[in-house]
């Protein structure tokens, strides 16, 4: 099904019957406007029975009449401002489409989406132009209608304005917001429709994330970390549907952040077998994630390689070969992730991870001085990376060499993250620990790469082409190539790691 999208930019009004719309043409940009036009609409609102989409400021509403019927979703993007994605009727159908539907599955799950309320709204269009007689934006003069269909029944009327931007700039909305209050008229008390039909039964405000502070006890300090990255999680759950830039491997990030944060902080929760579980699971969606990004980033690595040499050493069809292997490999990792992202198992992370947030058991060294306890998690994981260092000095060249360096590269991603918590504890010495630790991560991430190379060439490309009869003389040059740039990553690895810092 095609779907469109767009931005949002509205203000909602509280109105009489008395009122009248006046003084728009005053307003900065404004050459003109439209002669009012008339629309009748009908919109039915979806949600879980427990309203978790309002929960987080999330509507989908089908909705007949005026100028965009349709399928809309609004994604919350900022305090006035929604992403709205479309998706056109399909006959009478009260089916969500599936387009839509899966764009919010990170909040629904499992759970049915069923019509949670009804909304008839009179609708007369105020549209403003500009002195090149481009569309600026509406004001909507509402009357509306609406029965709650969930819990229980319940029926209200209202009158409200809108103003809504379609390519005026943002500033237009303060001079319509100034312009109406000094009509008298206030700015709405409800952020939507659905929330005046919904009435009392429309999901109370959550509480704010934590905030971390010097002073403050540690466990604030995981707290605003873990809400920190559960919000990035969920938010980048409808971008990898989508096949967003970048999407899977933010997605990655803040699952592996946040299962890092809960081993540096192990000591501070109270539920050792509740806390495995979560870190478990975590690590098997950063697994699935990763199988997907690895293949996206060794196809352009692989791809730019065999793009820089000469072209008489290009013996037989390397790029083609390398290139329909990815194809394969690739397509079979999405479909794999979309699987998982549509999986009970999945869906049941996501519960355990909000239970966690909203009741999370703690030992007393939560309750400590957050200045005192995080410089003794951070020494602790540096004591970590400090083993795993010595540990490749003893490491057989080969496999077990190649297997140290990758755990090196673990434990100061580990730190990294660490060090990230206390940024709000001790900002300049955590963040120089941070970018330390970072730019080891990312020497290490270089070799570990080059080693992936390497076994794609040798066991995938390689094999391959040598059961087609092809020549594999270009197969073994890259894997050379590949071979140095491992060396020359490990000798910047000891280089840096000469001038790693110590916690402070």
């Amino acid at each position: 099904m095609d779907t469109s999208s767009g931005r949002e930019i509205e203000l909602k009004f509280d109105v009489d019957d008395s009122a009248e719309v006046s003084g728009l043409q005053n307003l900065p940009g404004v050459a003109g406007v439209e002669h009012p036009r008339e629309h009748h609409l009908e919109a039915v609102y979806f949600d879980t029975s427990d309203l978790v989409l309002a929960a987080h400021h999330v509507t989908l509403r089908r909705r007949a009449g005026g100028d965009d019927a349709g399928w809309h979703l609004k994604l919350p993007i900022g305090d006035s401002e929604r992403q709205e994605i479309h998706a056109p009727l399909a006959g009478e159908s009260l089916v969500v489409p599936d387009a839509l539907a899966r764009l919010v599955r990170v909040h629904v799950r499992d759970r049915a989406l069923v019509a949670v309320a009804l909304v008839r709204t009179r609708r007369v269009v105020h549209r403003l132009f500009g002195p090149d007689g481009e569309a600026l934006a509406d004001v909507c003069d509402d009357r509306v209608e609406a029965d709650r269909l969930v819990p229980e029944p319940a029926h209200t009327s209202w009158r409200e304005w809108e103003l809504e931007l379609i390519v005026a700039p943002v500033d237009l909305l303060e001079a319509g917001r100034q312009l109406f209050h000094s009509l008298g008229i206030r700015s709405s008390a409800h952020a939507s429709k659905l929330a005046r039909a919904l009435g009392d039964r429309f999901p109370i405000e959550p509480a704010p994330a934590p905030v971390a502070t010097r002073s403050g006890a540690v466990a604030t300090v995981l707290l605003a970390y873990a809400h920190e990255q559960i919000g990035a999680l969920t938010a980048q759950d409808p971008r990898v549907r989508d096949d967003k830039p970048d999407a899977v491997h933010k997605m990655r990030v803040a699952t592996r952040r946040l299962r890092s944060a809960l081993a540096t902080y192990g000591d501070l929760l109270a539920d050792e077998e509740g806390t495995t579980h979560l870190r478990r699971e975590l690590r098997w969606l950063a697994g699935v994630l990763g199988e997907a990004r690895d293949e996206h980033v060794q196809q352009e690595r692989l791809g730019a390689l065999i793009t820089s040499e000469p072209h008489e050493l290009l013996l037989g069809p390397v790029a083609e070969r390398v290139a329909g292997q990815f194809a394969v490999q690739a397509s079979a990792a999405r479909q794999t992730l979309l699987d998982v992202l549509d999986h009970a198992r999945y869906y049941r992370l996501l519960d355990d991870l909000d239970a966690w947030l909203a009741a999370p058991r703690f030992t007393n060294v939560a309750y400590r001085s957050a200045r005192k306890v995080v410089p003794e998690l951070l020494e602790h994981d540096w004591k970590d990376l400090w083993a795993a260092v010595r540990a490749v000095a003893h490491a057989p060249v080969g496999r077990e060499h190649d297997l140290a360096l990758h755990e090196v590269r673990k434990r100061a991603k580990r730190l990294r993250y660490a060090a990230e918590t206390a940024l709000p504890i001790a900002r300049k010495s955590s963040r120089r620990l941070a970018l330390s630790a970072q730019e080891l991560q990312t020497i290490l991430g270089e070799h570990q790469d080059s080693v992936i190379a390497r076994d794609l060439l040798l066991h995938r490309s390689a094999v391959e082409a040598y059961l087609h009869g092809e020549n594999t003389f270009t197969y073994g040059r890259l894997h050379a190539k590949e071979e140095a740039t491992g060396a020359d990553a490990e000798a910047r690895f000891r280089r840096a790691w000469k001038d790693f810092p110590r916690p402070e």
